[in-house]
């Protein structure tokens, strides 16, 4: 009886064993399984937070390597580097006409007067590298808006040159033999951001202005517009109808206009909106006087050394 009863006392003591490792052993594996769910929550939550820094560094670099629109920076700047009219008495003066306009991404130059020599003795004195310019604009065939062109591409070679597509094959022969490039302009292009060419106008001399949009209007730069210059602001409205315009600035051609004729002519500017008006070359010294008159601060007494911040 004993050893039943003590078998069975025995019995009794190892089944206790066995529900108390039972017990154990899930309370062990329940904790393993909390301890890998604890593991898993913080590799998600370390994670994250490295996805969020990369993520906001990635974003930093790529904001700060974006470049600004083009169109945010506008700022343009127009330099007279020909002209027989003189602003600064140390430039020399020729019968001419020839200015750089710069821009956030594009120098250009725009016709070259009638000599080389003066032309780029002007634009050195005035810090203007003939190297920094990327594309020259000849307006028509007269020498004394692209007789300094041979001596600017001995200078700089590597630009490209818009010319009237009326132009003669040899002036595109000596254009070519310096290295430069070259484009025939017959009708209205987009040269540079912002810049327009009016194209071919005109005849029987064929002749293209230069028409900038600017963060105050339209800027209407012309050689000599034997068009006439009430005709080439038309076409600069034509182009960007919904801008007005600022400035018309450059030879007006007006050498033989008498006063009722360049009456007529800023009533037409007012009829357009003009705002401003620079007349030089071969505008006249009347013309400047009446367009002076009528503008009073709007005027602006244009010429060699003259510069033009918009």
């Amino acid at each position: 009886m004993i050893e039943e009863v003590n078998g069975k006392t025995e019995l009794t003591k190892k089944n206790v064993r066995n529900v108390v490792d039972a017990v154990v052993g899930a309370i062990t594996n329940t904790l393993k399984e909390e301890l890998e769910m604890v593991k898993i929550m913080i590799r998600g939550v370390l994670l994250s937070v490295l996805v969020l820094v990369f993520g906001i560094s990635c974003t930093a670099i790529a904001q700060a390597k974006k470049p600004v629109p083009k169109s945010v920076e506008r700022k343009i700047s127009i330099i007279s580097v020909y002209d027989n009219y003189q602003v600064n008495s140390n430039l020399t003066t020729g019968w001419g006409f020839g200015c750089v306009i710069r821009t956030p991404t594009t120098n250009i130059l725009f016709d070259t007067g009638g000599s080389s020599s003066i032309l780029l003795s002007n634009m050195e004195k005035m810090s203007v590298d003939p190297k920094d310019i990327d594309i020259v604009v000849i307006s028509h065939i007269h020498m004394d808006h692209r007789g300094g062109l041979n001596g600017f591409l001995e200078r700089n070679g590597n630009v490209k040159v818009y010319i009237p597509a009326s132009f003669l094959d040899p002036i595109r022969e000596k254009i070519k033999s310096y290295g430069a490039e070259y484009q025939d302009v017959k009708d209205s292009i987009q040269i540079s951001d912002n810049i327009w060419t009016t194209g071919e106008m005109g005849t029987p001399i064929e002749e293209q202005s230069l028409v900038l949009d600017t963060k105050e209007g339209l800027v209407v730069i012309t050689g000599c517009v034997h068009p006439g210059v009430v005709h080439i602001t038309e076409k600069a409205k034509q182009i960007l109808p919904d801008r007005n315009i600022y400035l018309v600035m450059g030879g007006f051609h007006l050498g033989s206009a008498s006063d009722l004729e360049l009456k007529s002519i800023i009533k037409g500017f007012r009829n357009l909106g003009v705002k401003k008006a620079a007349p030089s070359h071969c505008s006249r010294d009347r013309c400047r006087e009446l367009f002076k008159e009528e503008y009073k601060e709007d005027y602006i007494e244009n010429g060699v050394g003259n510069i033009i911040e918009i």
